[in-house]
């Protein structure tokens, strides 16, 4: 029981910080809102000059100017830009809470092979910092499991819900950590015979499982009876493609040894993190896996690599013709995705493809771009309205929609700068 109380007080603490004005509950709510004079951002179909946006019953109805304006909450949005929500494509929010504190982790499972374990079921709805998060524009994450060889499965979440499965985008996909053969970082001691025989031998490992699961949906597809095997249950649905494969793999080595080694396995993968991935661009290119990478705000993997590799990874990719996708790789500052674009985009992806990388590129690789990452009629209105461009730390959020509803444009840390603001004390009357 102890060891709950520190878990009570901060959800306790957390309700009472970023749902609460003056004593008065705020909530999102769903309408119809026509948002008028905007600059609108499709991203599928150019920018659109002082043109309207109506939404109803949570999708995005009328795309033009002078729309009629009907019985519609009337929005200006005159000098404004509105943006699809971003998308990051590889987060734990929602699966840790304070990362010192255990009892709020729930992003890692015992053993090596657990790709059963769900991240929807893990997610924590009430998170501080998914308010923190989605009033930054960014509306939808992939949240993710950590460790082992097949750590869990991932989910893609829309930022409002009160449970897992309200927050549900639509896409699942099994993680697996190619073993890497190259050096850990400089605080790895191992000899280079050292790490290329644990390597070998974790990908032996690796083999023998996805053999099993091969045979255990070979049994399945014969009508045979197989034993409670929730472990191989999940992996079968990755050998027969029913479940995509999200593969990290980070060392430029390790890159070509994973693209044959998918290849010999007949899989469809997403190769997630590519830290190196700009010294073997072109041979991404031609295996035309798409690619999760970041953090972009990040050091280089190695002493010997220029300073802004990290920066221009991405671009050196989407370059070579690899369809790029941006995240974050974070918990707490999954706010700060807008700027890892941000500094994409300077070192040279170029404002418009930065803004697909983190919007209708990952929509299209998680399978959801029928619904999410551009502005068109017939998908959810998940946007958010902005006084500039997002990438820049000066713009403001002004408000932020998903699937619909009207998004409480507060949170832990605003509450926390208003209280401060002004310290002085009233007199009592």
């Amino acid at each position: 029981m102890k060891k709950l109380l520190p878990l009570l007080l901060l959800l306790f603490v957390s309700f009472h910080l970023f749902s609460q004005i003056d004593g008065e509950v705020i909530k999102p709510y769903k309408g119809d809102f026509l948002l008028q004079h905007a600059r609108i951002y499709t991203v599928s179909n150019g920018v659109l000059q002082d043109t309207d946006l109506l939404i109803q019953n949570g999708k995005i109805a009328a795309i033009g100017k002078n729309l009629p304006e009907g019985n519609h909450l009337l929005i200006d949005c005159t000098g404004k830009r509105i943006y699809p929500g971003f998308i990051d494509s590889g987060t734990s929010l929602g699966l840790v809470e304070v990362n010192s504190l255990p009892e709020t982790q729930d992003y890692m499972e015992l053993g090596k092979v657990t790709p059963q374990m769900q991240a929807l079921t893990a997610v924590n709805p009430n998170a501080v910092a998914i308010p923190v998060t989605r009033v930054s524009g960014v509306t939808t994450v992939l949240t993710q499991p950590r460790g082992g060889y097949f750590p869990g499965t991932a989910a893609l979440i829309q930022l409002n819900g009160y449970t897992p499965d309200q927050m549900d985008a639509g896409f699942r996909g099994v993680l697996m950590n190619f073993p890497s053969a190259a050096k850990a970082g400089n605080y790895d001691n191992r000899s280079a015979e050292t790490i290329k025989k644990e390597a070998k031998k974790a990908l032996d490992e690796i083999d023998a499982l996805w053999e099993k699961a091969t045979s255990y949906q070979a049994i399945q597809d014969k009508g045979g009876s197989v034993a409670y095997y929730p472990e191989m249950a999940q992996l079968a649905k990755v050998v027969t493609g029913e479940i995509p494969l999200l593969v990290e793999v980070n060392a430029a080595g390790d890159i070509l040894r994973a693209i044959e080694w998918v290849k010999d396995k007949a899989v469809d993968p997403v190769f997630t993190g590519v830290a190196e991935g700009w010294k073997v661009a072109e041979k991404l290119a031609a295996s035309e896996i798409p690619v999760i990478t970041g953090p972009v705000l990040s050091l280089p993997s190695r002493q010997s690599d220029p300073y802004d590799a990290s920066y221009t990874n991405a671009s050196k990719l989407q370059q070579a013709g690899v369809k790029v996708a941006i995240r974050s790789q974070d918990s707490e500052n999954v706010r700060n995705l807008p700027f890892h674009a941000g500094f994409a985009a300077a070192y040279g992806m170029g404002t418009e493809e930065a803004l697909k990388a983190i919007t209708l590129h990952p929509a299209e690789i998680f399978q959801v771009d029928d619904k999410l990452g551009s502005l068109e009629v017939g998908k959810s209105a998940t946007l958010f309205l902005a006084d500039g461009d997002p990438f820049e730390p000066k713009t403001q959020i002004e408000q932020v929609f998903i699937d619909g509803y009207k998004i409480p444009m507060t949170n832990r840390h605003i509450r926390l700068y208003q209280e401060f603001l002004d310290r002085e004390m009233k007199p009592e009357n």
